[in-house]
């Protein structure tokens, strides 16, 4: 057995240049390196590993290589399980523009040639469009918007500097929609207004149930009950029993219906048509009814089961809401650098003397 060498033996050891790996982008120079020789003139690893787990080597045994025999070469399609390959999958399914946040403000109906159709009217208030969500940089293309407002004193400092950057002012709710590319992306500051869908257009509703609080079998899943009489006593609401026995194993299957907490979910109501769109009202009537009580946030988006307005309506949505915001992209730039200075100020302690000078 070789003997012990102190802690600090390598650092006496003589160094000696070598060769290597030269990088595509230098000369083919040589670079030296620090490499560890023993008494006997033997060359040891160099004290940078140039190998490992990180420039190639892998630990799995050869067995559990999920790629060992899924080959191009072999005749087999290609692997697709990248994220490149998941937003090819959800092209169909992913609309082509951004929705928007609404207000529920009821349930009415309207009449049109003696018939009564139920709907539910849904307020805009200042939609805006407040950040994007990048393929490059987060993986999936996608607009957040805004709506409402909120004071200042209740929002957190980092959210308003959030804002602060956008030249914008605190916004009640915030939501995304992902869109299926670049085409469509808003830029930031772009408000938009009930005329941004069709008139006679499909649109999916999504937002939160009414909460209920805990309900029985018979209310929160539909149960019969039990019977009247015949034996009977005290036991007409109950579900009875809750697991099986033999087969099944004496136990409760998980997913059981139980009683327990009812409401409060999220639901998405799909395939409602748009009945009355109103700019000066800021309102948009949808056919039917949307889950949630009066004043919950509704996301109203276009359908992903229908067909999606046409290619004419969306590109003159589009231009009609750039037009009423020509100078965004400016502002943008214009709140960004004074961001700048005010996090400066903040920075420096000087924030409280610009304030009372009026800065």
């Amino acid at each position: 057995m070789a003997s012990l060498q102190p802690s600090r033996w390598a650092a006496s050891l003589p160094i000696r240049p070598c060769l290597s790996a030269v990088s595509p982008s230098s000369t083919g120079s040589s670079i030296t390196s620090r490499v560890l020789i023993t008494a006997r003139g033997q060359a040891l690893l160099p004290r940078t590993a140039r190998r490992g787990v990180k420039y190639g080597w892998s630990t799995q045994p050869p067995r559990s290589k999920p790629n060992r025999f899924n080959q191009v070469s072999s005749g087999l399609p290609a692997p697709t399980a990248g994220p490149a390959a998941a937003l090819k999958r959800k092209e169909r399914s992913t609309p082509v523009r951004t929705g928007v946040l609404a207000i529920k403000k009821g349930v009415s109906a309207m009449f049109a040639q003696g018939r009564r159709t139920p709907c539910t009217i849904l307020q805009l208030d200042q939609v805006e469009v407040v950040a994007h969500r990048t393929r490059a940089q987060n993986g999936y293309w996608a607009v957040q918007l805004g709506c409402g407002l909120r004071r200042a004193g209740n929002v957190t400092a980092p959210q308003l500097g959030y804002y602060e950057a956008k030249g914008l002012a605190p916004k009640q709710h915030l939501a995304e929609f992902k869109v299926r590319g670049e085409e469509g992306l808003l830029p930031v500051g772009v408000q938009l207004q009930p005329d941004w869908f069709k008139l006679g257009q499909f649109v999916d509703a999504r937002s939160n149930s009414r909460g209920m609080g805990f309900a029985g079998g018979m209310k929160r899943h539909g149960f019969a009950g039990q019977e009247a009489s015949h034996g009977n006593s005290k036991n007409h609401r109950t579900i009875g029993t809750t697991g099986p026995s033999q087969g099944g194993g004496s136990r409760v299957h998980p997913g059981k219906k139980m009683p327990g907490r009812m409401g409060g979910e999220r639901v998405t109501v799909q395939n409602l048509r748009v009945l009355k769109v109103d700019n000066e009202q800021g309102i948009v009537v949808i056919k039917g009814h949307v889950a949630g009580p009066k004043g919950c946030l509704v996301m109203l988006a276009d359908a992903i089961k229908k067909e999606p307005p046409v290619e004419s309506f969306v590109n003159k949505a589009r231009r009609v809401a750039l037009e009423r915001n020509p100078d965004a992209e400016s502002r943008l730039a214009e709140a960004r650098a004074r961001h700048l200075e005010l996090k400066a100020m903040r920075k420096e302690g000087t924030i409280a003397t610009a304030v009372v000078a009026g800065v």
